[in-house]
């Protein structure tokens, strides 16, 4: 059977084993990939493979394993704010393999789990209004994070002492390509997967641990880890209600706009790069 694992509701039950399986699994996430504590994180994606593959659903195991898989991948991805030609294959290749990988894995023996749908299935104003609100929200948050909470943040992406369009146009097109794969990643494969087999809630909470794990690797230090945990659980409480990639990806290029653009003025003051 290729859908063995119906789609779980709000009010569905979990067994002990999977929970403790998903608590490995997004605790070696967090020490992984942001942290780089590869002994403690080591052991607990063996205890989460261990636990998985334990599991009595095929289509658990299978779903989960492309979820370790990509972890262990992105592990030993070099994940920063480097806009070099090399830099940008070097974290390409493993970036498209966690993409590719597990909707390949997955296209024939769990159809439909990873959907790329980018069209909202119906017209909701409620999603407008998301995207609109976070015009504000995310100018706000930059507002705070970059000049009050945490004013050095902007500094781990770097720009030489005067303006310079090819500098300019690589952080430009560095920060929306990983924008984009953000998204694509963490909400369209991730939460997808997790949500196949786990309750949303429960899904959600998970995909923002991995969502805010890289991103604190990439340059998100300080109080951004607890940003963009808020920012992911809003991220996948609108894809799980609009099943559509649109709206997500929208807001996702409202909040690089403002991210640019603090970016920018750390370095110039009152600056406009050319890509605006």
């Amino acid at each position: 059977m290729t859908n063995a694992i119906a789609r779980p509701g709000a009010g569905s039950r979990v067994p002990l084993t999977r929970m403790l399986a998903l608590a490995a699994f997004c605790t070696a996430a967090a020490l992984l990939i942001p942290l780089r504590a590869y002994v403690p994180g080591a052991v607990l994606w063996v205890v989460a493979l261990v636990l998985v593959l334990q599991d009595g659903e095929a289509a658990f195991r299978r779903r989960m394993g492309v979820l370790l898989g990509a972890v262990a991948v992105l592990a030993v991805a070099p994940i920063n704010t480097d806009t070099s030609t090399r830099h940008f294959i070097a974290l390409g290749i493993p970036f498209a393999a966690v993409l590719a990988g597990p909707y390949l894995a997955l296209k024939r023996t769990d159809p439909g789990v990873i959907r790329y749908r980018f069209l909202p299935k119906r017209f909701r104003w409620l999603d407008v209004f998301y995207v609109v609100i976070s015009i504000p929200l995310a100018w706000l948050a930059f507002e705070l994070y970059f000049k009050v909470l945490n004013p050095w943040v902007p500094t781990h992406w770097h720009l030489p002492p005067q303006p310079a369009a090819e500098p300019s146009w690589r952080l430009f097109i560095g920060i929306n390509c990983v924008g984009i794969w953000d998204e694509l990643f963490f909400v369209n494969t991730v939460f997808a997967v997790l949500r196949s087999v786990f309750p949303f809630r429960v899904a959600n909470v998970a995909q923002a641990v991995v969502y805010s794990s890289v991103l604190t690797r990439m340059a998100f230090t300080g109080i951004g880890p607890v940003l963009v945990f808020l920012f992911a659980l809003t991220q996948g409480s609108m894809f799980e209600e609009s099943e559509s990639l649109v709206y997500v990806l929208l807001v996702h290029v409202i909040v690089d706009v403002f991210l640019l653009s603090a970016i920018f003025n750390h370095y110039y003051t009152g600056f406009t790069p050319i890509p605006f």
